[in-house]
């Protein structure tokens, strides 16, 4: 049974390491050894840990992903930039044995894995103030996410899957915002490299979702 609630995450512990990649203008002044423009366009990706508010954390404890970014600066000091975000989260999964097809005897076995997964997007802007070497910042953001139940059959000796179907699925819009710390950590190539640490809050608002264990296989062949 599909429940529908309020489907809301908060964002804890999320480590970026965001990497600034600079303009062809910028790069070609360091290869002459001129000091060029500081890098407009930086990127990062994240593992994220999220915990479940409200009536969501009646069904879920727990969830963890991944979180990406892109962000282009607006003037050269980086107060103000645009963000674009993508998340991909996962909050429940379960994996049995079953038989490849029908008939008597169960010659060839196989994984069903069934997954519980949240895909976020969202843009908006991102304010920064610099403290010393590092860099404080805020974000908000609008988009949308999708809830997502689906199953994969794949080998007892191959993980790969060679089969997959959405059970269910549901989405809209959503909202979000966050603050965090960026620290400068080396360059690689020229390519400076930042510690990032963060937190956000993401709403989804009221979604139909699956947790697991929600999917019962019947004897007929259906699905409860």
């Amino acid at each position: 049974m599909s429940r529908s609630t309020p489907g809301s995450l908060s964002l804890l512990g999320t480590l970026i390491l965001a990497a600034a990649f600079p303009f062809s203008l910028a790069a070609q002044a360091l290869e002459t050894g001129e000091e060029g423009p500081a890098p407009r366009i930086h990127a990062g990706v994240a593992g994220a840990v999220a915990q479940p508010l409200g009536e969501f954390s009646d069904y879920v404890t727990l969830g963890g992903g991944l979180r990406a970014f892109l962000r282009w600066d607006l003037e050269p000091g980086g107060r103000a930039a645009l963000r674009l975000g993508a998340g991909f989260l996962n909050y429940g999964n379960e994996t049995r044995r079953v038989c490849l097809g029908g008939g008597v005897g169960c010659r060839i076995q196989v994984d069903l894995t069934t997954s519980n997964n949240i895909l976020l997007l969202s843009v908006g802007p991102e304010l920064a103030m610099p403290v010393g070497p590092a860099r404080l910042y805020g974000h908000g953001g609008v988009g949308i996410s999708y809830f997502s139940t689906d199953s994969r059959v794949s080998g007892t000796g191959d993980p790969d899957p060679f089969a997959s179907s959405q059970n269910f699925g549901d989405g809209g819009f959503s909202w979000s915002g966050g603050a965090g710390v960026q620290l400068p950590l080396a360059r690689v190539r020229e390519i400076p490299i930042s510690f990032d640490f963060g937190m956000a809050y993401q709403g989804n608002g009221r979604r139909e979702y699956l947790t697991r264990g929600d999917i019962t296989d019947l004897p007929d062949g259906s699905l409860e």
